[in-house]
């Protein structure tokens, strides 16, 4: 579990780099992908969910 939070802290950091410099390239994306899948065999996983969900049922409850 320590290794797999040290990395998905790593590849957080490596896509906030890439973002900020407006620089995603296709191995940035792959890092960003590669983080979404270390994210998802976190325990974070189930609340990063619910959380996307809330949004979302929030997003789609607004009226313009």
């Amino acid at each position: 579990m320590a290794i797999s939070i040290s990395v998905v802290l790593l590849l957080l950091i490596l896509a906030v780099i890439f973002i900020r410099n407006c620089s995603l390239k296709i191995s940035h994306a792959l890092v960003c992908l590669l983080l979404g899948f270390y994210l998802a065999s976190t325990s974070m996983a189930p609340t990063i969910h619910s959380g996307l969900s809330e949004t979302a049922d929030l997003v789609s409850g607004l009226r313009p």
